[in-house]
């Protein structure tokens, strides 16, 4: 007779086989989508260590696809791997950051831009759908449902620029910085603040008013000394490289 543990064992192991028969680079690519989507939307913080042993165990995997994975993570510049200290989650440093949001915010006032000058009345009507998205947030929902509101009005916007080409563009320089943004929307305070300039931005779309968009629009993204200076209050040192390696 089989005890039960040796009966377990044996399931794990043919668990495993079964799901190493797989091909493998389906396998590293499904653990690289997962792990990617962690590190951009902040559940892996930027310095958190990143443990083979550990992945394989949560993937059921042996550690060959893990470390395929690390391996096409490292060169889109989301983990780093160093000798002998393991494999982390990339810090940017506070210049990269600052870069990176001012690129943002220019390209966001760009984008208003030409959504005003192509404004028709299907934009206005989905602006004023998008602006009762975040109003409805701001009231009755959190941080989660005001971060989906605020991708949802951006899109609007990003769709009425008439630009798919920029749109992509910007939504590449979101998904390198979101995980140094899981701090916005904490309060009530920034909330509010969000909506009003959401409105603000909405109202001179809708009036075809091209300079009062981007100029709105650029003073919604904290790239301005007061908004990224606050902007990097909110964030524990921990999160960044120091700016030495950029050197």
């Amino acid at each position: 007779m089989h005890d039960s543990s040796s009966i377990e064992n044996t399931d794990s192991e043919i668990n495993l086989i079964a799901d190493e028969s797989r091909p493998r680079g389906g396998r590293a690519n499904e653990i690289r989508n997962v792990l990617q989507e962690e590190i951009e939307s902040g559940n892996l913080q930027p310095g958190t260590t990143l443990d083979e042993r550990a992945l394989a165990a949560r993937f059921n995997v042996s550690r060959t696809p893990v470390r395929e994975a690390l391996q096409q993570l490292a060169a889109r510049e989301l983990v780093r791997i160093a000798p002998r200290q393991g494999v982390t989650v990339s810090r940017l440093t506070i210049s990269q950051v600052r870069s990176i949001m001012e690129s943002l915010g220019e390209l966001e006032a760009l984008c208003a831009k030409l959504a005003a000058r192509r404004v028709d009345d299907v934009l206005r009507k989905a602006l004023d759908k998008a602006i009762e998205s975040c109003q409805d947030a701001a009231v009755h929902g959190g941080h989660a449902e005001y971060s989906m509101a605020n991708t949802y009005f951006h899109e609007t916007i990003y769709s009425g620029s008439r630009n798919p080409y920029l749109a992509e563009l910007i939504r590449n320089a979101r998904r390198q910085i979101q995980r140094y943004r899981v701090r916005d929307f904490q309060t009530k305070i920034q909330i509010s603040k969000s909506l009003k300039e959401h409105q603000q931005v909405a109202r001179a779309i809708q009036e075809g008013d091209e300079s009062l968009a981007a100029h709105a629009m650029l003073l919604h993204v904290p790239s301005g000394s007061s908004g990224f200076s606050e902007f990097l209050a909110r964030m524990p040192v921990s999160f960044f490289e120091s700016d030495a390696a950029d050197h």
